[in-house]
């Protein structure tokens, strides 16, 4: 599925005011734990290099966007490694109104490139608090396709999605591409491929072809499964079956 990604607000004096549920997801902590506390006091420990706080603290003393790497701990006690963006919000006048930080587990996912929101040379774009409507619309957006399997429908569209959010088809599309670095569709066949990822290797769907599999996971016709799942796994789905098998 699309990585989890863990999103922390917090006032200008570090308390946590929000989290979404992928930072409950990596951590453990629920938002009604988190409200109040810093980040660094529930989520730091004895194997976090003391350099990475030190940076850390540097660059928010600065107020400048930042990126770094360092040892974080579950609720649970257990270590994992911690890849993270921190950018200072600032409103109209220019006055610090929060910080939002961008969390992934590293030891999950190795390779952060493809995740936007952890490409420091994209600057943070919002300089206000709209920017935190944009993330929270992007988190809503992720639940009800993950949770309602909507990507299963082959006629899902854009404008159904929308009107289920509440929100505008230009607004949405805006959403996904800025957090997700996709387009809708685009967006919609990551998960229509993982799904087609898990079924096609199993033996209880042997009997089904590799194209009636795909109609199962929302796709409506073979080349564009074919062509998707390639750009996704790098494997015709044929190949994958061979390798995974």
């Amino acid at each position: 599925m699309i990585p989890s990604i863990a999103v922390i607000l917090t006032d200008p004096n570090q308390r946590i005011i929000w989290v979404n549920e992928d930072f409950t997801a990596i951590t453990g902590y629920s938002l009604g734990e988190a409200i109040g506390r810093v980040p660094g006091k529930i989520l730091q420990g004895p194997k976090t290099d003391q350099a990475a706080r030190d940076r850390i603290r540097k660059a928010i003393q600065s107020r400048i966007p930042y990126k770094d790497q360092l040892i974080n701990y579950h609720k649970n006690g257990k270590p994992y490694t911690c890849k993270l963006v921190i950018h200072p919000i600032f409103n109209k006048n220019q006055e610090l109104t929060n910080f939002i930080a961008f969390e992934v587990n590293g030891d999950i996912t190795l390779d952060e490139s493809f995740i936007p929101l952890l490409n420091l040379s994209d600057k943070y774009k919002s300089s206000s608090l709209h920017g935190i409507y944009e993330i929270k619309l992007y988190n809503q957006l992720k639940k009800l396709i993950e949770f309602e399997k909507l990507y299963l429908c082959s006629d899902l569209t854009l404008k159904k999605v929308a009107d289920s959010l509440n929100t505008n088809t230009k607004y949405l599309s805006q959403v996904v591409n800025h957090q997700a670095g996709y387009n809708f569709q685009q967006f919609i066949n990551f998960y229509r491929v993982e799904e087609a990822k898990h079924k096609i290797v199993k033996d209880s769907l042997s009997n089904l072809t590799l194209y009636g599999i795909a109609l199962q996971c929302g796709f409506k016709n073979k080349s564009t499964f074919y062509k998707v799942f390639k750009e996704v796994t790098g494997f015709t789905p044929k190949d994958y079956v061979r390798k995974h098998r």
